[in-house]
């Protein structure tokens, strides 16, 4: 998969994998200034399985209003 797959807008819908503490793919604005870009398992644009394990605090607040 290629950067521009894992890529995900901030507001689009809910992946199955997503939760409060991670994300399918990268939803961060600019991935390139994020502190965890490239980091092994945590990276979504490093990790075999495409997860990001730590997303923008801001994160949390618009998993629950895209949940709902």
């Amino acid at each position: 998969m290629n950067k521009k797959d894992l890529s995900i807008p901030f507001n689009a819908p809910l992946n199955p994998q997503d939760t409060e503490l991670q994300t399918y793919g990268c939803r961060a604005n600019n991935p390139d200034i994020c502190g965890n870009n490239g980091l092994p398992n945590v990276c979504a644009f490093s990790s075999e399985d495409c997860i990001c394990k730590k997303p923008s605090r801001a994160w949390k607040k618009q998993y629950h209003k895209l949940k709902d």
